[in-house]
C-alpha cells in the first residue's frame, strides 16, 4: 500500500509566490498629512456617485446578475465606439486583469512584461503557473524595448503586458510602436493593455486601445474607476476587447459580479463628464506646478503622462519617504516595482502639492 498522501501534497507549488506589493502609506490617525502615495483622486468624487449611493436603501436585494448596465453605460460613455457586448466588468481593473490570465494561462505557459511595471503582473501570473519574462524598459526615459518583445515570443508565449500611461513610471508608449507590436506578434497571443490613467495623457502620440480593438486586433484594455473617477474605495473596473474574446472571458465571470453600490455608482460616474473635466484640468496645472518646483529644487523627476510624477532623490529612497512622512506627505517608494531608488508622488491638490514642496524645501 502506497504511504498515504498529505493535504499539503495537494497544495500548487507556484501559488507560493512572494508578494511584495504594498498599498501607498496612510498617516497616523489624527495628523494633519497629505496622501500622495496610491494615485486617488485628489478631488474625491462625483456628486452624483454620492447622491445615488445614498439613495440606496435595499442592501438586502442581490444586484443586478450581470454587468449588463454597466456595459451599456460604457458604450455610451465611449461614443459608441465600442459595443456593450465588447465590455467585460469586474471588481477592479486588477481583477479584469486576473480573470484574463485564468482564461489564457495554463502551466507552462509564457507571459511577457516590461518593468518597472504594476507589480500584479508578475505575481498573478505566477500563481497561474506561467513563466514570466521580463523585458526591461530602457534608458532614463524608460522606453519600451519593441524589438526584444518581439524576439522574446516562443511558441509558449501566451500573454503581453503593456501599459500606458505606464505606473509607476509615468511615460507611454507611442502609437507607432503598438502599431508595430501588433502587426509582428502571432494571432494566438494576447495583448493585455492597461491604460488605467488614460484620461491624463496628453501626449500627441498617445493612443488608448480603442483603434486596435476597432482593427480586430488581440487586444484587451483594462481600465479602473479608482484613478480619475474617484471611486477607489468601490473597487470596480472594466476591459473592452473583441466580441469574441469579451463572449469567452464572460465565462469566467461570478453570479452577482458586482456590488450594488459599485455597479450604479460606475453609471452615476460615467454621467458626470464635468467632474472628469474639473480632476484633469486639476492634475494638469499642479503637474506643471510639480514639474517646476522640482526642476528649481534640482530633483530629478521624469514628466508624467499620468496623475503622478516619478522622481529620484539624492538619498536612499527610504530615507526620502521617511523624511516626507514625518512632514505630513505620504509618498510611495517603488523600488518593488523594479524602480531601485526611485519614488513616486501623486498629484494632489493645491493645498497638498504646496504642503509637499515645503517639505521638500526643508529635506533638500
Amino acid at each position: 500500500m502506497n504511504e498515504e498522501m498529505a493535504i499539503s501534497d495537494l497544495f500548487k507549488s507556484y501559488m507560493y509566490v512572494e508578494n511584495t506589493y504594498k498599498g501607498g502609506r496612510s498617516a497616523p490617525h489624527g495628523v494633519k498629512s497629505y496622501k500622495l502615495s496610491s494615485n486617488e483622486n485628489a478631488l474625491g468624487t462625483s456628486p452624483k456617485v454620492k447622491d445615488v449611493l445614498n439613495g440606496i436603501v435595499d442592501y438586502h436585494i442581490y444586484p443586478d446578475n450581470t454587468d449588463e448596465a454597466l456595459r451599456l453605460a460604457l458604450h455610451k460613455h465611449h461614443k459608441g465606439r465600442i459595443s456593450a457586448e465588447q465590455f467585460i466588468c469586474g471588481n477592479s481593473g486588477s481583477e479584469v486583469i486576473e480573470m484574463a490570465i485564468r482564461a489564457f494561462i495554463n502551466l507552462g505557459d509564457e507571459v511577457i512584461l516590461s518593468s518597472p511595471c504594476f507589480l500584479p503582473y508578475h505575481t498573478f501570473s505566477q500563481r497561474a503557473g506561467a513563466k514570466v519574462i521580463d523585458i526591461p524598459l530602457i534608458g532614463k526615459a524608460y522606453d519600451l524595448d519593441v524589438q526584444s518583445i518581439l524576439e522574446a515570443i516562443t511558441t509558449k508565449t501566451r500573454i503581453i503586458f503593456l501599459t500606458s500611461p505606464n505606473n509607476p513610471t509615468g511615460t507611454h508608449i507611442p502609437q507607432k510602436h503598438i502599431k508595430t507590436l501588433l502587426s509582428q506578434i502571432p494571432k494566438n497571443v494576447l495583448i493585455i493593455f492597461d491604460e488605467v490613467y488614460y484620461q491624463y495623457a496628453d501626449a500627441e502620440d498617445f493612443s488608448t486601445a480603442i483603434p486596435f480593438v476597432e482593427e480586430g486586433y488581440n487586444i484587451l484594455a483594462i481600465n479602473s474607476f479608482s484613478k480619475a473617477f474617484g471611486m477607489a474605495g468601490l473597487r470596480l473596473g472594466y476591459g473592452y476587447t473583441t466580441s469574441e474574446i469579451a463572449k469567452y472571458l464572460r465565462l469566467f465571470q461570478r453570479p452577482f459580479l458586482i456590488n450594488k453600490l459599485s455597479l450604479q455608482a460606475g453609471i452615476a460616474a460615467l454621467s458626470d463628464e464635468q467632474f472628469i473635466q474639473k480632476t484633469i484640468q486639476n492634475n494638469f496645472e499642479q503637474k506643471q506646478l510639480l514639474g517646476n518646483a522640482f526642476q528649481k529644487l534640482d530633483l530629478d523627476y521624469i514628466p508624467s503622462q499620468g496623475n503622478f510624477h516619478l522622481v529620484q532623490p539624492p538619498m536612499p529612497s527610504e530615507q526620502f519617504v521617511d523624511l516626507l512622512f514625518d512632514r505630513g506627505v505620504m509618498v510611495r517608494d517603488v523600488s518593488n516595482f523594479g524602480a531601485p531608488g526611485r519614488v513616486r508622488i501623486t498629484i494632489g491638490t493645491p493645498e497638498g502639492n504646496k504642503a509637499l514642496i515645503c517639505a521638500l524645501e526643508e529635506i533638500l
